[in-house]
């Protein structure tokens, strides 16, 4: 095991193996990078550049494989309930490389977090800062007080909770996403033609929109207590005219699954141009 205090800016690097790496910071950014990078795939490390902090030192550790950068004072266990403010005056930019199949757990209290390349599993949690997610292409959890989430190009399995932070997923390769708010909108966006769809969205007063690519494969329900909805799939009806609406219906051979639930919110089912209409459009 190895362990260092961090108490001003630096570069580190490793060359034990990492295969997992853990961040914990408040306020400021973390930057995660997957990498391919030769050398740093050949040793297996991981490299980490602090280049600002304030405050109390941050605590890097190397042990069995797991990489860990983090105050002593905020544990991962129960992170989303830490809220004591006497420690919120410190401040750190993180960036780190870690070989692309690592497992990646982030924690933020009111810093931005970006991770991408990373192919292993990665949770972010978050109380507030918003999250990036690009080029994922493991399992993605994200849990969020009240932080926005926007995953894009994310091929793996999505899972989004929060209170009140938006959901937003661009060109999603993945066939398969599930999120929980209570007031936060969601916007999903998936270009998995062929496959069957699995994706179950629930809100409470957000809005919800979800746009789809052709052929989709699903059966659809998708429904609001007091909100307007939209459809752009004839094989699929819109049923009730005052108050609650729901859309439902059958598309491709349904063997795949769409769920959406908003009690006041508006829900939009969109649908994504076919690839032979894009075709046309450039010839």
């Amino acid at each position: 095991m190895s362990e260092r205090s961090v108490a001003e800016p630096q570069k580190l690097s490793f060359d034990e193996p990492v295969t997992a790496l853990n961040v914990r910071v408040v306020n400021g950014t973390v930057n995660v990078v997957g990498t391919d990078d030769a050398v740093l795939t050949e040793q297996g490390g991981a490299r980490l550049e602090v280049s600002e902090i304030e405050g109390p030192p941050l605590v890097v550790t190397l042990r069995d494989g797991t990489l860990t950068v983090a105050y002593e004072d905020l544990p991962w266990k129960g992170f989303l309930k830490w809220l004591d403010r006497r420690g919120w005056h410190r401040r750190a930019v993180v960036s780190v490389a870690v070989p692309a199949s690592a497992r990646v757990e982030v924690g933020v209290v009111g810093a931005g977090a970006v991770v991408s390349g990373v192919r292993g599993r990665t949770e972010v949690r978050g109380v507030t800062g918003d999250t990036a997610l690009v080029g994922l292409s493991g399992t993605v959890l994200a849990e969020t007080v009240s932080g926005n989430v926007e995953a894009q190009a994310v091929s793996g399995n999505l899972r989004f909770h929060s209170v009140s932070g938006d959901l937003t997923v661009i060109e999603g390769t993945g066939s398969s996403v599930r999120a929980e708010s209570v007031s936060g909108d969601m916007v999903v966006d998936l270009d998995a033609a062929g496959e069957p769809t699995d994706i179950a969205l629930t809100t409470v007063s957000g809005e919800v929109a979800i746009r789809l690519a052709q052929p989709t494969d699903a059966q659809v329900s998708a429904n609001t207590t007091s909100g307007a909805v939209s459809n752009a799939f004839e094989d699929l009806r819109v049923s009730g005219q005052w108050g609650a609406k729901k859309i439902t219906g059958t598309l491709g051979a349904g063997t795949g699954s769409l769920r959406a639930t908003t009690v006041s919110g508006a829900i939009a089912l969109l649908r994504r141009p076919a690839q032979d209409d894009i075709a046309e459009k450039v010839l």
